[in-house]
């Protein structure tokens, strides 16, 4: 039996970040439009708070290693509690200006994106030091995620119903530095969790080569473009769904915020039941007919039921439902992910990763919002419910995704690669000279194999209940 201290330090932290971030998820938008009553007004809120997670997830790879994850997963939560307090904390004295929340949800999407992502990556190390299985600690970390999505997503119905969405939002900053105690704490002794000793100098040139390093593993596989590009509609629509579209149609036919807590609640709880089953019974199924069929069924179905009723018992069967398949989803792109991507190459990987699949976020939130203003409410949902569910259609147009059963060939394919040109080097003629360049250009050193990207994902990121992390990481 391994230390489980780490991993359940990591589960808890990520299960109380979660769900704080789901009363923010629902207490931001209802805040705008409580604030402003434009439904384009939270478009911007929602555009303002995503870009920044696609900027700091395409430069915080080699951030993470040379800081350490444990270091950085604390640091974005505290930096994360201070801007989420300040929004309600400004707005008791009077001094919000609407560019101020804008400017405060866009740090606090900056600073969350590093920590989720180290944390994330985290997952496989921490598996192993607690003498767990991969599938296992994956389907956990997704589930525990779900089910406290679930949670944090009913108790922001009831507080904003009952105290106001200023509540919601100052809970959020306390779970944030709740995470953060966690980390700190309990997540030692871990070698992959501290920083990377032997990284080179940082220099720009350096610094260019470890993001390069995460890119080409990513534009060297179709599989992983085909879950990236997929994801990347999946999450600009939810972004839509959740910011703009779900609170617009909540006041006007749902009652208000308890059925907004309600439908995510229900939505988080199928989502925890799918990722259950699937790290249950899953490995006995193939991984592309069970994805195929889950994800064309966890999310468009939602956009037309809300298109054409104004009842709120349709819509969350459909929700839960709907969760049931999305939670499954997770556990299969989390576990290709970890099974395929090399633990050196696993923050950079996964900060492209992110930042692919989270590139439309902004645009569908406000997206979402102008056309609420230009269409009315039925005819946005509709639009939106198209996009994703021809973005769902991915896996059965396009071969790469064929591979999804595929066991880790190509890391075995890289170790292969790595040995032969480790032989080359012992030949005579072939050994490398004190003044060759090698790795990061360090003299003398060799020069390793180019590492060939492979599958994918993330929090996803991950398709999750609704976006931040995402998400689907893919």
């Amino acid at each position: 039996m391994g230390n489980r201290t780490p991993l359940t330090a990591t589960l808890a932290a990520n299960a109380i970040s979660t769900a704080g971030t789901s009363l923010t998820l629902i207490g931001a938008p209802w805040f705008v439009l409580e604030t402003t009553g434009s439904a384009a007004r939270a478009g911007v809120v929602a555009f303002c708070a995503t870009l920044p997670i696609v900027v700091a997830a395409l430069i915080g790879g080699p951030v993470i290693d040379r800081i350490g994850r444990r270091r950085t997963a604390v640091a974005s939560d505290a930096v994360c509690a201070s801007a989420i307090a300040a929004i309600p904390l400004l707005h008791f004295a009077g001094a919000l200006d609407f560019w101020a929340l804008c400017a405060l949800m866009a740090l606090n999407g900056f600073a969350h994106t590093p920590g989720n992502t180290a944390r994330y990556v985290l997952i496989p190390d921490l598996a192993e030091h607690a003498g767990t299985t991969l599938p296992r600690a994956a389907s956990l970390f997704d589930a525990v995620s779900r089910g406290a999505r679930m949670v944090g997503a009913a108790l922001a119905g009831l507080l904003i119903a009952f105290a106001g969405a200023e509540t919601a939002l100052l809970l959020d900053a306390a779970t944030f530095g709740l995470s953060a105690l966690l980390v700190a704490a309990g997540v030692r002794g871990v070698p992959a969790a501290e920083p990377r000793k032997a990284e080179a100098p940082v220099s720009p040139r350096v610094y260019g080569t470890e993001l390069r390093e995460g890119y080409t593993h990513l534009l060297g596989n179709r599989l992983l473009l085909a879950v990236v590009v997929m994801v990347m509609f999946m999450n600009g629509t939810d972004q839509g769904w959740y910011a703009v579209l779900l609170p617009v149609h909540a006041e006007a036919e749902l009652g208000g915020a308890p059925a907004i807590g309600l439908l995510t609640a229900l939505f988080g709880a199928g989502g925890l039941t799918g990722a259950l089953l699937y790290g249950a019974v899953g490995h006995r199924f193939s991984r592309r007919t069970v994805f195929t069929v889950c994800v064309v069924l966890c999310g468009a179905p939602r956009y037309l039921v809300a298109a054409v009723t104004g009842t709120t018992l349709p819509l969350a069967v459909t929700m839960l439902l709907g969760g049931i398949a999305g939670g499954v989803l997770n556990p299969i792109l989390t576990t290709v992910v970890y099974e395929r991507v090399p633990d050196r190459l696993r923050s950079r990987v996964s900060g492209v990763l992110t930042a692919g699949s989270e590139f439309a976020m902004p645009l569908g939130g406000l997206a979402a919002g102008l056309l609420v203003e230009g269409v009315g409410a039925t005819g946005a949902l509709l639009a939106m419910g198209g996009v994703y569910f021809l973005a769902t259609l991915s896996p059965l147009v396009f071969p790469s995704w064929r591979t999804l059963d595929d066991g880790p060939v190509e890391e075995k394919a890289e170790e292969e690669a790595e040995a032969e040109d480790e032989a080359e080097d012992e030949r005579p003629g072939r050994a490398t000279t004190a003044g060759s360049p090698g790795e990061h250009g360090e003299p003398g050193a060799r020069r390793k194999p180019a590492v060939e990207p492979q599958v994918s994902t993330s929090e996803p990121s991950r398709p999750t209940g609704g976006p931040s992390a995402t998400r689907p990481r893919p």
